[in-house]
């Protein structure tokens, strides 16, 4: 099942979602990431001005790996994209493939890039964060917008809450204190395949936090299935630990 859901993870897109307008995410990455017979796709954050945040699951092939920011449409131009290649990554060396706990990857871009209106990093949430179910949160990526259907040709966004880790684990089992849902009951809203990696965001006040990152999911948007994201305040350690420079704020 795990193996059948990174298939369908590189392939799918925010479902019930809108448009973004330029700039409005402007931490998002789209990574391509080279497959026997193709591309991947999978998305990923900005957390400072040389590192990208993204999911371990994405990265069966770690060579040629192209990131791209300041990105909005896959049709239109982008006159505000930037695309760099990467020069190390980094998985969490306590993924686990089989149960898609501590989902998580860094990866070193060649070079810095340069803050503008459309590119610039997304503060991350600190240790010991608490994001009750409830809370609104928006997700966003180039993923496709139903399960196994096509893939956007805008950036999407869509705004679902979070579920508490006790509701989500009654619908999945095996839920870990690193994980952390969001979603509607009733379905319909939720990250899909080409999402993966992507941010979850919360506004904290004036800012946005990550407070996960895009993992896996029952299909896409399932009525009783939320989407699950890796729980990013409880890897600070980890990420502060690999990322050279100064790191994304905490909050």
């Amino acid at each position: 099942w795990f193996r059948l859901m990174f298939v369908l993870l590189q392939t799918l897109r925010i479902v019930g979602g809108q448009d973004a307008a330029a700039g409005q995410w402007p931490w998002q990455a789209m990574l391509q990431i080279p497959v026997a017979g193709g591309t991947a796709l999978c998305g990923g954050s900005l957390i400072n001005s040389q590192w990208i945040l993204s999911a371990a699951h994405c990265f069966k092939s770690t060579s040629n790996v192209v990131v791209s920011l300041g990105r909005i449409t896959e049709q239109g131009s982008n006159p505000h994209q930037v695309s760099l290649s990467v020069s190390k990554i980094i998985v969490h060396p306590n993924y686990d493939s089989r149960t898609n706990n501590n989902d998580l990857t860094l990866l070193k871009l060649a070079s810095p890039v340069t803050f503008n209106d459309y590119i610039s990093p997304v503060c991350l949430a600190a240790a010991g964060s608490d994001f009750p179910g409830g809370t609104s949160s928006w997700v966003t990526g180039f993923g496709t917008l139903s399960s196994g259907g096509p893939l956007a040709s805008t950036l999407q966004e869509v705004n679902i809450p979070i579920v508490s880790n006790t509701q989500c684990n009654s619908a999945y089992g095996g839920i870990t204190n690193q994980m952390i849902c969001a979603g509607l009951t009733t379905g319909g809203l939720d990250s899909c395949q080409g999402d993966s990696g992507g941010p979850l965001v919360i506004k904290n006040s004036t800012r946005w936090v990550q407070a996960g990152v895009v993992s896996f999911g029952e299909g896409c948007a399932k009525p009783n299935f939320p989407g699950v994201y890796a729980r990013v305040s409880e890897f600070q350690s980890w990420i502060s630990s690999q990322v050279d420079g100064p790191t994304s704020t905490y909050f």
